[in-house]
């Protein structure tokens, strides 16, 4: 695998690295949304969105566009909401073997 694509994927996960940011993709995901929508359904500071947003916008994974005095966002490929809901898919898995280990461990316990 040459070096620049895992330099790609590598700049993909640490946009993908906090929390707010993939809420905002999956605010996202079901459809556009302007800046003041996203603060509100967030909850959070306009200056904090904004800098989760230019992380977004600088690894591409989010396009914008103006109207009036507006910004809208919308996610700029439907893959990476495939990529969110597989790493979902990850995470119940994870969460199902942790819990059957806890219950033989339980078990075992007697």
């Amino acid at each position: 695998m040459p070096d620049s694509l895992r330099r790609f994927k590598a700049g993909v996960f640490q946009a993908l690295a906090h929390p707010t940011r993939i809420a905002i993709l999956e605010l996202l995901g079901t459809g556009e949304l302007s800046a003041g929508e996203l603060i509100e359904k967030l909850g959070m500071e306009q200056a904090n969105v904004s800098q989760h947003l230019a992380v977004l916008r600088t690894q591409r994974l989010v396009v914008n566009r103006k109207s009036g005095n507006q910004v809208f966002y919308s996610v700029r490929d439907p893959i990476l909401l495939e990529v969110l809901t597989l790493m979902r898919s990850y995470f119940q898995k994870y969460l199902t073997e942790a819990q059957e280990m806890l219950r033989e461990m339980s078990e075992s316990g007697r």
